[in-house]
């Protein structure tokens, strides 16, 4: 049954693998380990990878209540604390050098949103009180910083004037705001208010549910609309079809996380809707497509795609009821066995996959955006959620 596949997927190869990227000698993990199995140990250190990682050891120790994910999430937490927080200015670096030292001094709401995250988490599985002071510091630094009469804008230097939005632009197209950042800021958020209860944070969840379902979301084709002008004004005709099953599952979340009834109510009904919309549009023999684009379907097999897909759909299940959900979910398993674990000695997952199951080998296996987030997080919903298919 699933459970116990995916439990063994995660205690035997994706935590022994990042586990196996810790630099002992210069602090952290390290930053790029290419499809041909290249370990770069002078590769610039990703912050949002770092984040991620200590996010995923915090995680697999409140899970699995085991020492060494501790002792894991510590490492990672030291060169998070260290290395990636500007203490000076707010905020946090884009990349480090992989001695530490800032290489990329970028700030950005979405990097930031995952330092939160992290930290709340890690102060959630061990206690730490400075990791919960830092998390609400970078938390003050989004609010003091980036937000305008519309929202919360997304690119500055590293003394917080705007500069182009590149990280989290694509298809040609530059954006201002982006569904994205809105999206991971209420992941953020939730944690940290998990961690705290502030009030202020709250209402500052409060209000990003609000956009998303104001801004963000399109009632008339239950999809979620992807990048946007200052004014949150749409820009292009675009279609992520995995951020939206990630997002079903998350808006859920931080409805219960806040505890209200009513929004808890109202948003299991919306992603019901997206959920069946994905399921209809996005699941072709038996995984998930990645976006479309004007009338272009991009049939690439993600590996954060699919892993958000198998969260997403059980999610669905659980909202409805309607076994269809588990049926794709468990096929996306299946396929995720067959086609994105990668089964190479000293490997972990495929980053990209073409429909016809060949892996892209120009994509990486560790990266400034390959990390044991998706994955690792996928394995732990499912076991914690107990719904065995």
């Amino acid at each position: 049954m699933i459970i116990e596949e995916v439990k063994n997927e995660l205690e035997n190869h994706i935590v022994p693998f990042w586990a196996g990227m810790k630099d002992e000698e210069n602090g952290g993990f390290y930053g790029f380990l290419s499809y041909g199995l290249e370990l770069d140990k002078k590769a610039d250190k990703g912050v949002i990878l770092h984040s991620r990682i200590l996010w995923f050891f915090s995680k697999c120790y409140t899970v699995l209540k085991d020492e060494k994910y501790k002792e894991l999430a510590f490492h990672a937490f030291e060169f998070v604390k260290n290395h990636c927080i500007d203490y000076e200015n707010g905020g946090v670096y884009w990349m480090t050098d992989y001695k530490g030292a800032p290489a990329d001094t970028m700030k950005h709401t979405y990097n930031i949103a995952f330092a939160i995250y992290a930290l709340s988490c890690y102060y959630n599985a061990v206690g730490d009180r400075f990791a919960l002071d830092l998390a609400h510091k970078l938390f003050l630094d989004i609010e003091e910083n980036t937000l305008d009469e519309y929202g919360y804008r997304e690119a500055f230097s590293i003394d917080w004037k705007l500069v182009p939005n590149d990280a989290l632009s694509e298809n040609g197209l530059m954006a201002d705001k982006t569904m994205n950042t809105i999206l991971h800021l209420i992941e953020a958020y939730t944690e940290l208010y998990k961690a705290g209860k502030s009030e202020r944070v709250a209402e500052r969840l409060r209000f990003l549910l609000g956009q998303m379902k104001d801004k963000v979301f399109d009632p008339e084709r239950n999809a979620l609309k992807v990048f946007f002008d200052t004014k949150l004004d749409v820009i292009g005709d675009i279609h992520s079809f995995g951020h939206d099953i990630e997002a079903t599952w998350l808006t859920d979340l931080a409805c219960d996380t806040l505890g209200d009834e009513a929004l808890k109510a109202e948003w299991a009904e919306r992603d019901l809707k997206i959920s069946t919309n994905i399921l209809n549009i996005a699941f072709e023999d038996g995984a998930l497509n990645n976006e479309r684009e004007n009338d272009k379907i991009d049939r690439t097999r993600v590996w954060w795609v699919q892993a958000e897909s198998v969260v997403g759909f059980t999610n669905a299940y659980q909202h409805s009821g309607d076994k269809k959900f588990l049926e794709a979910a468990r096929s996306v398993w299946e396929y995720i066995k067959s086609s994105v674990i990668d089964k190479r000695q000293g490997s972990e997952w495929y980053s990209e996959v073409s429909f016809e199951g060949k892996p892209h080998d120009w994509k990486e296996i560790v990266g400034p955006w390959k990390c044991p987030y998706h994955n690792g997080r996928m394995c732990m919903e499912i076991i914690s959620r107990g719904i065995d298919f």
